[in-house]
């Protein structure tokens, strides 16, 4: 007779399995919940619900790791949310107000429009290979030369993960083959390089979708300037991304006194001795659908096309912020034209397209098609915005808050953030996600914990580089499998060699959070 026990632990492991049984789970909480709320009521203590304040991020969490769909998940937890504040009508209340704010109007302008159509104008124009194959004849000259420059041409294409490695990726491959570098090396530099580098060289949407998330948190974040600014002065202690980036550089230049993970070493013996990029049993990604260009047959590609739209985003965000924060001393209120130099960028790479004898038809379709590339992002960005929203409608900060803020111990709270966004987001398969659930608890449990801007500081570090920790080495992020695609490696091939390396820097950045609290808390 079958063991009803045996059957059951095998239908739970199988996924599509594992996926209906967590559907129904929540269907089955959802209407229970209705049934509650219409009939009794949820007991609301003061500004939070108890327990249930947590369940809409939690159901968020937990449906994004077993089924690995994001948006689905971002979903669910709003309608949870909405059925326990007692405000049913979710798109009224929730969804119209969040995606109808100047901030997320920013986002959108920013990352869809904008990043988007730049990157679109750039396969119609071929602006970026012409870059990378001129720059790798200046400076490649062997499989060193060749890892520094994937590790540069990461910084140089710093606008966002997913972004970063497409480029990176599609550009950087034919010179690393032709150098023997292994496809797990490539992809390992390529991820390493992409949302670390982001967080770092913060010209892009990641203060502005940071900043959306944490305002009215806190007094000190009561307007999206503020907030922005708040991102930029805590970057010298994002800790685990520069970790990351100068243990990258290292392997990059083989200077790292010893590579962790056996595999990883065996890739760069096999490359270097016999020439294969793969292992003889790998399952390499493709990655031709991001190397083809739809370049028009009578338009001739030019460095231009590159320099022009990137000098103009870097020029127009980067020289005001350091003329008025340097020279004139406005360290407070810096000028940042964050959204204007990426609406300018795209209309210099327009104008560049034109000017050499592109029809316009041409560019506005790879513009269109840019666009329509980062869609899935925006409406991540949409559910991620309009969960915190409710986060705050249903009291998750103050019942956290009031539920552990006297039992920890102050210099333990900024790894146990990075910890804790480390495994949401690798379980989740994303960053800006993590953030959406992690930021409006963290950043109230903070300061309630230790009212001190500079400890505000290293917590709020610790979740962006925890979060992007977990993302970059997830086998279900995004950027990791485009990294694997872009670069032709085998998907857990680059996991498993990528992860023992990034948990160097992930253990670095912990000591050193506990370190400054110690020292200077």
């Amino acid at each position: 007779m079958p063991n009803p026990f045996n059957h059951a632990v095998s239908n739970f492991q199988n996924p599509k399995s594992r996926k209906r049984i967590f559907t129904g789970a929540f269907i089955t909480v959802l209407i229970a919940a209705i049934y509650y709320s219409v009939s009794i009521g949820f007991p609301q203590s003061g500004d939070h619900f108890g327990i249930w304040s947590i369940a809409p991020p939690l159901l968020a969490i937990v449906m994004a790791f077993y089924t690995g769909d994001v948006v689905s998940s971002l979903f669910m937890g709003i309608c949870l949310g909405g059925v326990i504040s007692g405000k049913i009508n979710i798109v009224q209340e929730f969804l119209i107000p969040s995606i109808g704010t100047e901030s997320f109007a920013l986002i959108l302008l920013v990352y869809l429009w904008a990043l988007g159509g730049l990157i679109g104008i750039w396969t119609r124009t071929g602006g970026a290979e012409k870059f990378a194959v001129w720059a790798s004849g200046k400076l490649v000259k062997g499989p060193v030369s060749a890892k520094v420059f994937t590790w540069f041409m990461g910084l140089v294409f710093h606008q966002g993960g997913t972004i970063s490695t497409v480029l990176t990726g599609a550009t950087v491959r034919p010179v690393a083959d032709k150098h023997k570098v292994s496809h797990e090396e490539l992809a390992y530099l390529v991820d390493s390089t992409a949302s670390p580098a982001a967080t770092l060289i913060p010209f892009n949407v990641w203060p502005y979708y940071v900043g959306g998330l944490v305002i009215g948190t806190l007094p000190l974040f009561a307007t999206t300037q503020q907030s922005v600014n708040f991102f930029f002065s805590a970057l010298p202690f994002n800790f685990y991304a520069i970790f990351a980036i100068l243990i990258t550089l290292l392997f990059a230049l083989d200077k790292l006194p010893w590579i962790p993970g056996k595999r990883m070493r065996k890739a760069i013996k096999r490359a270097r001795e016999t020439g294969k990029l793969n292992r003889d049993a790998a399952d390499p990604m493709t990655a031709d659908e991001l190397t083809k260009m739809k370049i028009p047959n009578s338009y001739n590609p030019g460095l231009i096309d590159f320099f022009g739209p990137i000098g103009t985003l870097l020029g127009v965000a980067i020289i005001p912020y350091v003329y008025t924060y340097f020279i004139l001393g406005m360290k407070d209120s810096p000028t940042l034209l964050i959204p204007e130099a990426f609406v300018l960028a795209v209309l210099a790479g327009f104008g560049i397209a034109l000017a050499k004898g592109m029809k316009l038809k041409d560019a506005i379709e790879g513009f269109v098609d840019g666009c329509k590339g980062v869609t899935i992002g925006a409406i991540i960005l949409a559910f991620a915005v309009t969960l915190k929203e409710v986060a705050d409608a249903v009291g998750t900060a103050p019942y956290v808050v009031e539920l552990v803020g006297d039992l920890i111990v102050p210099f333990l709270l900024p790894g146990i953030l990075m910890v804790l966004c480390m495994i949401i987001a690798f379980s989740t398969g994303t960053s800006w996600g993590t953030y959406a659930v992690v930021f409006p608890v963290a950043v109230p449990l903070a300061w309630a914990i230790v009212p001190d801007p500079f400890f505000l500081t290293l917590c709020f570090s610790a979740v962006i580089g925890g979060s992007v920790f977990g993302d970059q080495c997830s086998p279900i992020s995004d950027t990791t499998i485009l990294s694997s695609l872009a670069t032709g490696c085998d998907l857990m091939d680059h996991v498993k060699t990528q992860l023992p390396i990034a948990m160097v820097a992930g253990g670095l950045a912990i000591i050193t959070y506990a370190a400054c609290v110690i020292l200077f808390v």
